[in-house]
């Protein structure tokens, strides 16, 4: 297996959850934002990740046909989408962004929810991390045998 592959694939993975982890970290800190730049409440974001196939050039494919497997996939952000769940409504007459009835409403940010979405992020971001150790320790000792 070629090492380097393995780490261009860690590589996709951490930058993708690194991107997870800053749509999280923006959704805990608007949690409570009544205000956004297109105007109303803070709307929550999520990442859409996808898996990516190898390279086509020719000597990944010809490598390709003399192989037992097709090689490892790498991972990368498609989309970043606006979650569709209706907004939190709160009667607060005396909030300068409630409504005609007093009624305001708020982001649909769960913060326990996002704390889940955050340590799964984390525990992904850790595995790669693993997974490049793993694969430098190894190149190491290949190297080491070589002498």
């Amino acid at each position: 297996m070629n090492l380097d592959r393995v780490f261009a694939v860690v590589g996709s993975a951490l930058d993708s959850q690194r991107q997870r982890l800053n749509i999280i970290a923006s959704n805990l800190a608007n949690a409570e934002s009544t205000r956004s730049p297109n105007g109303g409440p803070y709307i929550r974001r999520d990442v859409v990740l996808q898996a990516v196939s190898p390279d086509n050039s020719f000597h990944s494919v010809f490598n390709g046909a003399f192989a037992d497997q097709a090689g490892p996939a790498a991972v990368r952000v498609t989309d970043i989408i606006q979650d569709e769940r209706p907004l939190r409504v709160v009667y607060e007459p005396d909030h300068p962004d409630a409504d005609e009835k007093g009624y305001l409403h708020m982001p649909n940010v769960n913060p326990i929810e996002e704390m889940v979405n955050l340590m799964s992020a984390t525990r992904a971001y850790e595995a790669n991390i693993a997974v490049m150790e793993t694969g430098k320790t190894m190149t190491l000792r290949a190297l080491e045998m070589g002498r």
